[in-house]
């Protein structure tokens, strides 16, 4: 039995619906579960619909009707006029507009999860029904009846045991089964997203309580890269590479895959597969246990419009593990994300994100116990793997602020 999931890249418009159901042709031998996100940037359109209900009710109505006609559109280009689908769909909807007139909650979160989450509804319908309507025999799993969380809206915490049940209950074994991403619900049946990467992570759930072969995620890129194509020329596809490696990568930052999404499949060692929706036959990268990371290359990654903080101590004395403390006490507080730090015996430097706009508020909870130095706006590039070429390559024309190396891993922080 073998998992796919497929994101909002891959399910975008109808012709790459119709493509999904190629791929998929290729495995007509194998018992199937496709896990979907919702289409192109319906989860962005959705979040506008949130913000809307909360900032701009005169713009709510509009927002609304922007994801209804996006998926009408698609719709009208592979079903005849008379289909089911689009009744389905206009119910979806209407279940959405009874919500926002009846609800009564003020959490931002509650409200978020009850809107966005329709977003992989609309999107499991549709290609269920061209499933369906092309003849292929499928089963629809409803995600919110199987994955089963606390009320942490917006980052779900999975109740394993249970969920495994359930999604045990629900699989038809004989048939290509469809579901959601990203979705799951409370014990109150509220709906619940999973956070960040939270379909890749829903695909991983399945995959552990059904001891699938494998798991695949279908992306517009060959694989798991050696940079960020954005950002970097002249990338290389990683053939093979760890779980922990993988886990290292996400941890310094690389948009690959989520720590949350490995570590139910490197429990039952089921190996994970990043292949091209684009390119369905080519190998793409593969993610097992203790495997070295083929080709042996620098793997970079790069974050910017950070903050560099160098905090010293007034009286010259050492910066121990009490005003260390502090300083962590402080950063927790106003919600910083922290990427590097580093210390000597009289100063503490810390690079991190402003989120949520903080660092005002930071400044004063330090002001009075540390001197205090600000650079704002900084880049930090992470190399994996490093030689002193792509510490060099780096490097070149930039102003170096901070470098901090381990074995295998360099940190260097610029100045833009």
């Amino acid at each position: 039995m073998k998992v796919f999931k497929f994101g909002g890249a891959s399910i975008k418009d109808a012709s790459s619906i119709k493509n999904i159901l190629e791929i998929i042709s290729n495995y007509s031998n194998d018992n199937l579960l496709i896990v979907v996100s919702a289409m192109g940037k319906t989860t962005n359109a959705l979040e506008k619909v949130v913000e809307n209900y909360f900032k701009n009710k005169s713009e709510l109505k509009s927002s609304i009707l922007e994801v209804l006609n996006f998926h009408i559109d698609i719709c009208n280009e592979i079903f005849p006029k008379n289909h089911l689908i689009f009744s389905e769909i206009n119910s979806i909807f209407q279940k959405i507009n009874t919500f926002i007139n009846s609800n009564k909650s003020p959490s931002y979160s509650f409200v978020y999860d009850q809107l966005v989450s329709n977003g992989e509804l609309i999107s499991s319908k549709i290609i269920y029904s061209y499933m369906t309507f092309k003849n292929i025999e499928s089963s629809f799993i409803d995600a919110r009846d199987c994955i089963k969380t606390d009320s942490n809206f917006r980052g779900g915490n999975v109740k394993w045991d249970l969920t495994n049940k359930k999604i045990k209950q629900m699989f038809n074994d004989s048939n290509t089964n469809i579901t959601q991403g990203f979705i799951a619900s409370d014990k109150n049946n509220f709906n619940v997203t999973l956070g960040r990467e939270g379909s890749d992570y829903s695909a991983a759930i399945f995959a552990y309580a059904l001891n699938a072969e494998s798991l695949s995620i279908w992306k517009d890129v060959p694989g798991l890269l050696n940079a960020d194509p954005k950002f970097f020329s002249n990338t290389k596809l990683l053939k093979h590479i760890s779980y922990s490696e993988t886990i290292e990568l996400a941890f310094y930052g690389a948009s690959i895959i989520h720590p949350k999404t490995l570590q139910p499949l490197q429990k039952k060692e089921i190996p994970l597969n990043v292949k091209s929706f684009k390119n369905p036959k080519s190998n793409g990268t593969k993610i097992s246990k203790g495997i070295d990371i083929d080709p042996l290359v620098p793997c970079y990654i790069f974050k910017d419009n950070l903050i560099l903080l160098k905090l010293s101590s007034l009286d010259f004395s050492f910066m121990v593990e009490q005003n260390i403390s502090k300083i962590f006490k402080e950063l927790h507080d106003s919600k910083m994300k922290v990427d590097v730090i580093q210390n000597s015996a009289i100063s503490f430097s810390v690079c991190f994100f402003d989120k949520y706009c903080n660092l005002n508020d930071l400044i004063c909870r330090l002001e009075g116990k540390f001197k205090i130095e600000i650079n704002k706006n900084v880049s930090l590039f992470t190399i994996r793997h490093f030689d002193e070429k792509s510490i060099k390559k780096i490097s070149y024309k930039r102003k170096l602020l901070l470098e901090q190396r381990t074995e295998k891993t360099v940190r260097l922080i610029f100045s833009n």
